[in-house]
């Protein structure tokens, strides 16, 4: 019986071995409350009155925690319109990756390359600055996401702040909120600029705990696994081991089901048990840390 699997899903279970490994291998949405949560607070943050101080967002949360995940879902729900028939395309939402190093003119460079606008790497700084701005407008931006903005750190104490002036600047130019993603240092790097840090609320996504939420979660998760047999990863002891090996993160989670997901395939058990999860010799983030400490 394979009622409790999406209509996709089923229909996912003709297909042939490899197809259904690359069938798991595909990004999943599974919209949990944390996530969901943080969604609702983009979408007010879109629809906010134009005003000299925009209010703006910081989402904070340890690596492989689902954030930039959660920052993609809000992109692609609000598309960009190529307006074939009018000036220029609309694009409300645009997000943006920080450049490694808090430098000016990279971070420009990022938001022209995803505009596909003509330029050159090499212009100065006051030229892009501009043509961001003015592309920006016609576009009709409305929010600017910025991931890794902890990378502001990585750059000397004058560096951090021209960056985030720029952040600042364009915020107030465009009278648009500015929402950025990072790991906990990110509010570090934000406390550089005290007039910009109390424009930011915190928005925290916290680890997983062995609670009803996640086993709505994983109960969500088997929905979408072309297995010919129930996992019921839901119950006590399977729900135990998977938080135990994920260590709470949503990203470890993830992979830690895929994998055990095609591990299941490929010994033609079609399910996932204790057993399957024991076969993966998975090594935990924790350990990985201490092993990347030492090396």
């Amino acid at each position: 019986m394979s009622d409790y699997l999406t209509e996709k899903t089923k229909e996912a279970l003709l297909f042939s071995d490899k197809e259904r490994i690359r069938y798991i291998l595909t990004p999943k949405w599974i919209g949990y409350p944390v996530a969901k949560n943080v969604i609702n607070k983009l979408s007010d943050l879109l629809v906010h009155p134009k005003t000299h101080r925009m209010p703006n967002m910081l989402i904070i949360g340890e690596t492989n925690n689902g954030k930039t995940m959660i920052a993609k879902k809000f992109f692609k729900m609000h598309p960009a319109d190529l307006n074939k028939n009018g000036d220029s395309a609309k694009i409300p939402v645009l997000l943006v990756q920080s450049p490694p190093v808090p430098d000016e003119g990279r971070f420009y460079n990022n938001i022209l390359k995803l505009l596909m606008a003509p330029h050159k790497t090499s212009d100065r700084i006051d030229k892009k600055e501009h043509q961001v701005r003015v592309i920006l407008e016609n576009v009709g931006t409305k929010m600017l996401i910025v991931d890794e903005i902890h990378h502001v750190l990585a750059g000397s104490l004058n560096k951090q702040k021209s960056f985030l002036n720029v952040i600042k600047y364009l915020g107030n130019e465009l009278q648009i909120p500015i929402v950025g993603i990072g790991i906990k240092d990110a509010e570090i790097a934000i406390n550089t600029e005290p007039q910009l840090a109390n424009r930011f609320e915190r928005v925290r996504i916290l680890k997983w705990k062995l609670d009803q939420d996640f086993v709505r979660f994983l109960m969500s998760f088997e929905r979408l696994l072309p297995l010919k047999k129930q996992s019921n990863l839901h119950e006590a002891n399977i729900a135990q081991k998977l938080h135990t090996m994920s260590e709470g993160y949503v990203g470890e989670l993830t992979a830690v089901i895929n994998k055990a997901a095609i591990q299941a395939i490929r010994d033609q058990a079609e399910r996932i048990s204790i057993k399957t999860l024991n076969k993966l010799k998975w090594v935990g983030p924790s350990e990985r840390k201490k092993h990347s400490n030492r090396s």
